[in-house]
């Protein structure tokens, strides 16, 4: 393992090691409301998820499923800012050792200035940032901050990207490659796509070495699934569905439930 790799990387070559995979819980900041955000992201820290994605709400969330899009309209209508996710993530960082990273759209952060955005998330103890709307060739400041602050940055890579598309996905990301398992929006889906198997391969082929898919799984089996070819599995739907029907009791369940597809299947005698 490369000790100077950033801490997400680090974390899925040590469960790459270990013989699995990575699990990563997305849950959006400020949902219901800041203080139970803060508790249910800490709820999946302590329940076997080995990466957590912060979500930033936006006002045009276009790549969400209609749960997340619901409980990023909720903090949103409650007031949450982009600089409260800042709160957020240090009180979440405070209490735990899990890698944090946030999740957003481009627009709030290009209006809150890249350099500012990069240093407060090192302030925060935050380990990088997703960013589903920003492809590498419109990236340069993003990418010039994050080399400056040694932040991770995470790329998204489809089904129907070009073969040029993924190897720039590829050398612009640290930290892993976000492989969109279908086309369209996230939610929790019965299967997971067929095609994430392919896209994995394609970039594995361009010179990845970290893959986390992500979009549309929702059960144990299905990290099991993901696990078996790539070096992550992100859950989000599902997390978020738990938090909004059960609180942070439920969030703790899920998550735990979930991570039960990082280890080997129990077979029966």
């Amino acid at each position: 393992m490369n000790p100077a790799a950033s801490p997400v990387e680090r974390v899925i070559a040590a469960r790459r090691e270990a013989g699995s995979g990575a699990l990563i819980g997305y849950l959006p900041a400020g949902f219901p409301d800041i203080p139970t955000s803060i508790e249910a992201a800490v709820a999946l820290a302590e329940n076997g998820v080995d990466i957590i994605e912060l979500g930033l709400p936006y006002s045009d969330p276009v790549m969400d499923g209609p749960v997340i899009q619901a409980a990023t309209q909720t903090a949103l209508a409650q007031g949450f800012r982009l600089r409260d996710g800042f709160d957020v993530m240090a009180a979440i960082t405070a209490r735990v050792s899990t890698p944090v990273v946030f999740m957003s759209y481009w627009n709030p952060i290009a209006q809150y200035g890249v350099d500012r955005f990069a240093e407060d998330l090192v302030a925060a103890g935050g380990a990088g940032l997703i960013t589903p709307d920003l492809i590498p060739d419109e990236a340069n400041q993003w990418l010039a901050a994050s080399e400056r602050t040694g932040l991770d940055r995470i790329f998204l890579a489809a089904p129907s990207s070009t073969d040029t598309r993924l190897e720039q996905a590829v050398q612009a990301s640290r930290g892993f490659v976000y492989a969109v398992s279908t086309m369209g929006i996230t939610g929790a889906r019965g299967d997971v796509d067929s095609a994430a198997k392919a896209l994995v391969a394609r970039l594995r082929s361009a010179g990845a070495t970290s893959t986390c898919v992500g979009l549309g799984i929702s059960s144990a089996d299905q990290v099991r699934e993901v696990l078996a070819y790539a070096d992550g599995a992100i859950v989000g739907s599902a997390l978020v569905k738990a938090l909004s029907d059960g609180g942070v009791p439920a969030v703790a369940a899920t998550a735990a439930a979930l991570s039960a597809g990082t280890r080997p299947a129990v077979t029966g005698h």
